[in-house]
């Protein structure tokens, strides 16, 4: 198991390029068993899910060549229904996104439950009750533990998903994309990955509409054909290196940032005294940052909480955080969607963070103080990059254990720190 040895204080400086958006990635591929015919992607991050992904489509006949630099092959011409392996899934969420494009394909599949961060009860109710509005069958099986889906037809439906899941939307509109008939999906998540499988879907002959709302109407068509697709850059990835700058006080330029999805990020962060100037489709991070947290009116401590996109996304509840350590004032985090989101935070209290635990879903940060280096342990992924980014601004060496779990989400996160000036290095254990 591979381990991060980081030595802090180091401002960082340089010019970064982020990543493919791994949370597009993951639904792109599983949309490309919609045909036969073979996809071209470009700008696959080289991440771990992602792996995982390729291991799961493979397993069910799918190929899957890589034909350049972070570009893949992949074609469908086959796709078989057999049993998929429980461990495959175990290791990730988005296996769950095979349900409705496979469905769409060939009628029918059997899933174990999917897998994925520890952040607390993660729900896939919405999936079927999305499914079954289609026309689809599920039921699971608490002795074998796996879902089955199948159907004889699906059937265009008026959908209102009980929540906005970003997944159990993907998969309603990927089943939708061939059921006959109009399906209209209220209540639907926008984040920036929905809006791209959906441009992806209609690059590929689907026909939906009113991308980037909540509620989305999806034509059926009989046919999905092949094509050529980049994915965009990681707007997480994006803002886990602004943070590494602003807490190391340091000055980096980040190409190809993909500024259409900061605006939300950057009016929370000018809360916590962040800012960046744009040129382009760059983004500048400036050395000299205010940090200063901005009080509510009356001076009142202020709430930054997350919600569904457009709004502060949850995954980045934790890197806020970090910043607010670092932050002249006081603020209250509250992240409502994952009982354990914020259970790491004893982690940088180690450090010598100020941070009252108000109950599993909020806390209260007083800063700024000066962290220490730690001996940690990385829980998931938006928390171990987070454990990174303390670590960099923290005075002295820390040790941080288990990052595979920040290998999923992040491309070799430790050579492109490197690159900026950090002192990081990988230690492979045994």
């Amino acid at each position: 198991m591979d381990k991060f040895i980081i030595y802090g204080g180091v401002p960082l400086t340089g010019t970064i390029t982020p990543s493919g958006n791994k949370n597009s990635a993951l639904p792109l591929l599983a949309a490309c068993t919609l045909t036969d015919e073979p996809i071209i992607l470009h700008n696959v991050p080289d991440i771990r899910d992602v792996s995982t992904m390729r291991q799961l489509l493979e397993s069910l006949g799918v190929s899957i060549s890589k034909i350049g630099d972070h570009t893949w092959k992949v074609q469908a011409k086959h796709v078989y229904t057999k049993e998929i392996d429980p461990d495959l899934c175990r290791n990730i969420r988005a296996s769950i996104l095979l349900a409705g494009p496979i469905l769409a394909r060939s009628g029918n599949i059997s899933l174990p439950p999917p897998g994925g961060d520890i952040i607390g009860r993660r729900r896939v109710d919405t999936h079927l009750l999305a499914l079954n509005a289609l026309g689809a069958s599920a039921e699971y099986d608490r002795i074998k533990k796996r879902f089955s889906f199948s159907t004889d037809k699906l059937i265009g439906a008026d959908i209102l998903l009980d929540e906005a899941s970003v997944t159990a939307t993907e998969n309603a509109i990927m089943a939708a994309v061939k059921a006959k008939g109009t399906t209209i999906i209220r209540n639907a998540a926008s984040e920036p990955h929905v809006q791209e499988l959906c441009h992806f879907l209609n690059m590929l002959g689907a026909r939906i509409h009113n991308i980037g709302s909540n509620t989305l109407m999806i034509e059926g068509v009989d046919e999905i054909h092949g094509g050529e697709f980049t994915i965009g850059p990681d707007y997480l990835e994006v803002t886990s290196f602004i943070g590494a700058a602003v807490v190391t006080h340091g000055s980096i330029r980040i190409t190809n940032a993909g500024i259409q999805y900061l605006d939300m990020i950057r009016i929370v962060f000018r809360r916590l005294g962040v800012e960046w100037i744009t040129e382009g489709e760059d983004i500048i991070v400036p050395a000299e940052q205010r940090l200063e947290i901005q009080p509510d009116l009356g001076d009142a401590i202020p709430e930054i909480s997350v919600m569904p996109w457009p709004a502060f996304p949850t995954d980045l509840m934790s890197i806020a955080i970090v910043i607010a350590t670092q932050a002249k004032g006081s603020a209250l985090f509250h992240d409502w969607m994952y009982p354990s989101r914020m259970f790491f935070l004893d982690k940088l209290v180690s450090m010598g963070a100020q941070i009252v635990l108000c109950d599993p879903h909020r806390c209260i940060v007083q800063g700024p103080t000066q962290l220490y280096g730690e001996n940690l342990e990385s829980p998931d992924i938006r928390a171990g990059i987070t454990l990174v980014l303390a670590a960099l601004a923290a005075e002295g060496k820390s040790i941080i254990r288990n990052v595979s779990q920040i290998d999923r989400g992040y491309e070799k996160v430790d050579e492109k720190l490197r690159a900026l000036g950090a002192r990081i290095e990988r230690i492979i254990e045994n």
